[in-house]
């Protein structure tokens, strides 16, 4: 018994990485935009898996093999740049709403208590979000530019925006994040973190080193 599964297992992981070396034909996935563009990305630190899981996912995980899925529909490089590129935008305006309701409602429901420490940590937590609020307030219009421009096949300007959108979760992390007045960030700012590295490696592809 013990001996089937493992020759099981070995069938399996044969059978899967044909599939996965297949271009199109024999039954395998066609190979599309998306696999060339996700496939080219290792300067930047981006594995063809983390591209095609923010991609295909929104930011959020979801289908890469599907045919029918959006991402693979894209029909060049262009396209699925113009599509992370959209999709970054989307997720900071996201990332945006929900820290603003987080800020909210720590302003809404400050500290009550009577220790100056205590106090001191509440009053940190929500200058810490407020800062974030100011990150993405001033994030979304820029990348909103920014997917109009690769959508329009203007790559320069639109890379400098997601290069710097990068740090705009890890500033949060640090502002509100950190410390021992440390608020809970939603996670939509971890979500959008991933698409921007995403998002920039390929928008930077699209113009070389």
């Amino acid at each position: 018994m013990a001996r089937a599964a493992v020759v099981l297992a070995v069938v399996v992981f044969l059978a899967a990485g044909v599939q996965a070396g297949s271009g199109g034909g024999g039954g395998g996935a066609a190979w599309t935009a998306l696999d060339g563009v996700c496939g080219d990305l290792g300067g930047y630190y981006v594995t063809p898996e983390l591209c095609k899981s923010a991609l295909c996912g929104g930011g959020g995980g979801g289908d890469t093999s599907s045919s029918s899925s959006p991402c693979r529909a894209a029909s060049g490089a262009g396209k699925v740049a113009a599509l992370a590129a959209r999709l970054a935008a989307a997720n900071a305006t996201a990332a945006r709403a929900s820290v603003e309701a987080a800020s909210r409602a720590l302003e809404q429901n400050p500290s009550s208590s009577s220790n100056g420490t205590a106090a001191a940590a509440a009053a940190a937590r929500r200058q810490g979000m407020r800062s974030c609020l100011q990150l993405y307030a001033g994030a979304v219009p820029a990348l909103e530019w920014a997917a109009r421009s690769v959508s329009a096949g203007r790559y320069r300007g639109a890379r400098e925006v997601l290069q710097s959108a990068q740090y705009v979760s890890l500033g949060c992390e640090g502002m509100a994040g950190g410390g021992g007045g440390a608020a809970a960030l939603p996670r939509e700012n971890e979500r959008f973190s991933v698409m921007a590295i995403v998002a920039h490696a390929v928008v930077a592809s699209m113009l070389g080193p």
